[in-house]
């Protein structure tokens, strides 16, 4: 390309892209990452690409509010636009009506609409990319977002000759001798500030009532076969245009001086603040976070050992029954929803799973050939990780999860029920959401809580353009990312990320975010707002998944200090309840959850030990000795009379019965007992026969028959066919090993700097290619470009061989047409160095490296121009 041809104003979006540097195009690719999927071949073919409907509509959902704006007031001007024709839209008429922050953030809204290829060319000739003037541009069908109608020139496009004179003379013009020339008349007056100003004072005040209430919009208005006097006034100026039968608009020009030249009613050149509601002590934030996330894992392992002999049954359409989900809730002693949390929490990170039909259980009773959800090995796995490092698992699991809770109980598009744990749950915003919450949190000062309105503003304002979801009919009236932002303040508590509304430091290290120089005051409770600074620190950008795994650990870190020290023992009761005063260690945590019912939860946990709960303790292989042991070494409270004596009575009980397989049989050495079993009326559904006199056959499964005579008040033990003791271990049932599932991602994901600059390296030399001009002869036009379709030179082997020849001679380059191994074609730049074997190695200017290409692959030759750079 000359030197005259690159100073020229580009004359489409591709020459637009061409003059741009590497480091702009960096930034393109960053910002609409699907430009980049795949590769485009040339600048070209890039400018295509980004002038898509599908593109640009992505596009202008990442745009701010003003940005947006500013976007849409380019819809509505001339096409080009200067930059103070763009000015006056967004700022008004200069005078006290215009708006000094619109003048300075306006250059910032038009380099990001550069820089994301939505606008090109020079500040005296903006312009719009098409799509995006289709999708912004006003319609009857589609009202524009700035509430402006059609100008002068489309509302008249099918008004008669005739009627277009008669508005003429109406406001006082003299008749043209064409329509064209009218219309440009009639729009040049409803410009002119000071000639519009005297035909609007000409209007009576009904009229002017009824601008008043077009003006920003709808433009669109109904009336009658016979119009009032003042609405035909303004039907024989043209202030107001028939645009159907029965249907007016007010033109866009007029709109424009009754609102003093802007196209929006309120500007927002700069995003609300989010403002702090309350301040504490970051101290104390910290401590409560820590609560939070001490109670957060206490539940989730709560919720495994309620799952680990296999949890409720999959639904036919996966998930859980609704009647699961309240019985879940009812064990986590929580609401539906926050059980749903804790459910999908869980899911998500990989600790629960379907089993698949079965599960790998070794215990007496089967859990069917019915599919259940069970606890995962991995789960085993993450118990045994230091308590704040579990937690910063749960808590990365959380932030990056595209699993939606909150969705559950709504419905889909075919208005079913959403469940938990089922499909359609993903949401693939969520996780920049969360982020983004949590980012606008960090901005505070630490300690400092922010009011739920202003994050939602302030949200609303970065990305105004997204819709609702339809599939969310319980509250309409909100869009999807409004309703997870809510979510996610709640969710945040509830996992400890923040504590009392504010970020804590672990949710700080959590998003990257550094530590405030400043703090706030301390204040105990809710009070008057606080004022926030506009010289916040930035938020920080999402993390990459190498440096999530960095901050996760940072996380942990700082966590794992406001945690209390694991505790070696209990304070047993006379009531046959035990308290922990704090978080215990693992070993004693683990026998007392079997030995006993977790009967409370908060900063002290009750158990209570009950018959059940001990003969749970003896099927897990403990003997009467080892739980008086266990009891006397672990309290610091003598062991109270009453518990020794339920102990006791239990392990008397235990065993005297023992059940195996026939189908099942019961043996025992007191026969007396099996008469008893056998006299029993809720024995009759278990089919029992006696085969000795301390022996009964039974029908039922073992399982069934075990159960069976529990509820009958014994206490029976399984046995193995060599006649030994099972024992039933709590972590027994265990899926195969599963993934966690994989978030579902917001379209594709961002490119990194290699894949950066590889790309834009092939895009540079592909475009090289593809416009560098070529001497007239094979593949070319007479003017030396290519051929209209862009094929492939196309020259016989002799004449390819002779020219590439001469071109190792001469050290000239030569544009080549290659088709690779795979049948991939593509056009080339070579200065070829060598020719030897049938190979021709060359460097190649679309690689930027030197290559080798067999000669049978080359299609054609072509000289470039004398002129080419």
């Amino acid at each position: 390309m000359s030197t005259e041809e690159k100073s020229a104003a580009p004359r489409s979006l591709a020459e637009a892209l061409r003059v741009r540097d590497d480091v702009s195009l960096a930034a393109l690719l960053r910002s609409r990452p699907d430009l980049v999927t795949p590769v485009p071949t040339d600048l070209t073919q890039l400018a295509t690409r980004a002038g898509t409907r599908a593109s640009v509509v992505r596009a202008l959902e990442r745009l701010d509010r003003f940005a947006l704006q500013t976007a849409q007031a380019l819809a509505v001007a001339a096409d080009p636009a200067p930059y103070g024709e763009l000015l006056g839209l967004m700022a008004g008429d200069p005078g006290d009506t215009a708006d000094p922050a619109v003048s300075a953030a306006l250059p910032r809204a038009v380099a990001l609409l550069r820089e994301q290829a939505l606008v090109w060319g020079a500040d005296d000739r903006l312009r719009l990319v098409r799509t995006a003037r289709e999708l912004l541009a006003p319609s009857p069908q589609h009202p524009s977002p700035t509430g402006l109608g059609p100008t002068v020139r489309e509302a008249t496009a099918g008004m008669s000759p005739g009627r277009i004179q008669e508005i003429l003379a109406a406001v006082g013009l003299p008749s043209t001798h064409d329509s064209v020339s009218a219309v440009s008349a009639l729009g040049a007056l409803f410009t002119d500030r000071r000639r519009m100003a005297a035909l609007l004072a000409e209007l009576p005040e009904e009229s002017r009532e009824v601008l008043a209430r077009l003006v920003w919009g709808p433009p669109y208005g109904q009336v009658t076969h016979d119009p009032a006097p003042h609405l035909r006034a303004l039907l024989d100026r043209g202030l107001l245009l028939p645009t159907a039968p029965g249907t007016v608009v007010l033109p866009r020009e007029a709109a424009l001086h009754l609102r003093a030249g802007r196209a929006h009613r309120t500007p927002e050149p700069v995003p609300p603040p989010v403002e702090a509601a309350a301040a504490h002590r970051p101290q104390l934030v910290d401590a409560t976070a820590a609560g939070q996330a001490l109670t957060a894992l206490a539940t989730v392992e709560e919720l495994l050992k309620d799952w680990d002999e296999g949890g409720p049954a999959v639904l036919r359409a996966g998930g859980l029954s609704v009647r699961d989900l309240k019985r879940t809730a009812v064990a986590l002693d929580v609401p539906e929803p926050v059980a749903a949390f804790w459910v999908e929490l869980a899911y998500a990170a990989g600790l629960i799973a379907s089993d698949g039909g079965g599960g790998t259980s070794h215990a007496v009773k089967a859990v069917g050939d019915d599919e259940r959800y069970a606890a995962t090995p991995a789960y085993d796995e993450w118990r045994e990780l230091p308590p704040a490092e579990r937690w910063a698992r749960l808590a990365v699991t959380w932030l990056t999860a595209t699993r939606t809770p909150g969705v559950v109980g709504g419905r889909d598009a075919k208005d079913r029920t959403l469940s938990a744990l089922g499909p359609n749950l993903d949401r693939s915003v969520a996780p920049e959401v969360r982020h983004r919450v949590l980012a606008l949190l960090a901005m505070l000062p630490q300690g400092a809580s922010p009011t739920e309105e202003s994050v939602l503003a302030r949200l609303q304002w970065e990305r105004p353009l997204r819709a609702p979801q339809r599939e969310q009919r319980t509250q309409p009236e909100e869009d999807l990312r409004t309703r997870i932002a809510r979510w996610t303040l709640s969710e945040a508590e509830l996992l400890g990320v923040t504590g009392r509304g504010a970020l804590a430091a672990p949710g700080r290290a959590l998003i990257g975010a550094p530590e405030p120089p400043h703090r706030a005051e301390s204040s105990e409770g809710p009070g008057d707002k606080l004022p926030v600074h506009h010289h916040t620190p930035p938020a920080p950008a999402p993390l990459a998944p190498a440096e999530q795994a960095v901050a996760a650990a940072r996380a942990a870190r700082l966590l794992a200090p406001l945690f209390p020290e694991p505790l070696d023992h209990v304070l047993l009761q006379a009531d046959l309840t035990a308290v922990a005063p704090g978080p215990l260690e693992r070993p004693l945590a683990d026998l007392l959850g079997v030995l006993a019912d977790v009967e409370s939860k908060g900063g002290a946990t009750v158990y209570r030990f009950t018959p059940g709960s001990v003969r749970r303790a003896l099927d897990a292989g403990r003997t009467a000795a080892d739980l008086h042991a266990f009891l006397a070494r672990h309290s610091r409270t003598p062991v109270p009379q009453p518990l020794t004596y339920l102990i006791d009575d239990v392990a008397r009980r235990h065993g005297q019965l023992r059940v195996g397989a026939a189908s099942a049989y019961v043996r025992c050495d007191d026969d007396a007992t099996l008469d008893e079993i056998l006299a029993d009326k809720r024995a009759a559904g278990l089919g029992l026969r006696r085969l000795a006199p301390t022996v009964l056959a039974a029908q039922s499964d073992p399982a069934a028959l075990l159960e069976g005579l529990r509820a009958m008040g014994f206490a029976p033990a399984a046995e193995s066919a060599a006649g030994d003791v099972l024992i039933a271990r709590a972590d027994a049932h265990r899926t195969p090993p599963r993934a966690a599932p994989e978030p579902v991602p917001d379209g594709p994901p961002v490119p990194d700097d290699t894949l950066l600059t590889a790309a834009i390296r092939a895009i540079r030399a592909g475009d090289l290619a593809s416009t560098t001009p070529r001497k007239p002869g094979a593949g070319s036009d007479e003017d030396g470009s290519s051929g209209a379709g862009g094929e492939l030179p196309r020259t016989g082997a002799a004449e390819t061989l002779a020219t590439v020849q001469a071109a190792v001679m001469t050290g000239e380059a030569l544009w080549i047409g290659y088709v690779n191994a795979e049948g991939a074609a593509s056009q080339r730049v070579i200065a070829p160095i060598r020719v030897e074997g049938g190979f021709v190695t060359a460097y190649d200017h679309t690689a930027d490296e030197v290559r080798t290409y067999p000669l049978h692959r080359i299609t054609g030759v072509a000289e470039l121009a004398d002129d080419a750079t």
